[in-house]
């Protein structure tokens, strides 16, 4: 059987876990404690970093980029990167934009600051970092509404690597109730059609040991 090993608020781990449903590749889901450092886990990820996709022959991918370009060549039959040049540059310009700059900008700074510090046994939250997500969340939800008025889905035409990352990354944020969806209602919009999507409703089903989500996390009316 195909297995991810991930955290269920890693953005990353996200990513990959909508792409394979996308794809409707079965896998299982290993929930791997990487403050733990095992060595077996280490084994397949010298970073001690999730996501890893183990395939059913034992490759073991690392990195969600990695992972992504993996799955695009091999099962190509439901592409998430587009099908001309023009579309897979495009989304791949938007999945570094969201899991590298929105990582760095909000993610890191809210969730990584709120969740991962604590858990990593890396000393308490950094208030100013947490400021720095709440306030740099807004130019990226304005990004996202801007992409969403001009195109159908986020990249373009069809539903892809972009929304998903877009998606995931503001999935966990707002398991911690900091997207502030309120005052961007075109961001909103879209969010609420990915949410309703088969391949993203796993992910609202989740919960974090300690950290309750809000009522609206798993609304698919919102």
């Amino acid at each position: 059987m195909r297995t991810l090993y991930h955290l269920p608020l890693s953005a990353p781990s996200r990513i990959i876990r909508v792409a394979l449903a996308e794809k409707k590749l079965d896998f299982e889901l290993a929930f791997e404690k990487i403050w733990e450092r095992r060595d077996a886990f280490l084994s397949l990820s010298p970073t001690g970093e999730v996501p890893v996709l183990v395939e059913p022959d034992g490759l073991a991918l690392n990195e969600a980029w990695v992972i992504v370009d993996y799955l695009e060549e091999v099962y190509p039959e439901i592409p998430m990167l587009g099908r001309t040049p023009a579309e897979r540059a495009e989304a791949r310009r938007l999945m570094v934009w969201f899991d590298g700059k929105f990582g760095r900008e909000v993610t890191d700074n809210l969730v990584g600051e709120k969740v991962l510090k604590r858990l990593m046994g890396w000393g308490h939250p950094n208030s100013e970092a947490i400021r720095a997500g709440r306030a740099n969340i807004h130019y990226h939800l304005d990004y996202i509404a801007f992409l969403a008025e001009q195109r159908n889905w986020l990249a373009g035409d069809d539903f892809g690597i972009a929304d998903i990352a877009a998606g995931a990354h503001l999935s966990a944020i707002d398991y911690l109730c900091d997207v502030p969806w309120d005052q961007h209602p075109v961001a909103k919009g879209w969010y609420a059609r990915l949410k309703s999507r088969p391949s993203f409703r796993p992910l609202l089903a989740d919960v974090f040991p300690g950290i309750a989500p809000p009522k609206h996390y798993s609304d698919l009316d919102f």
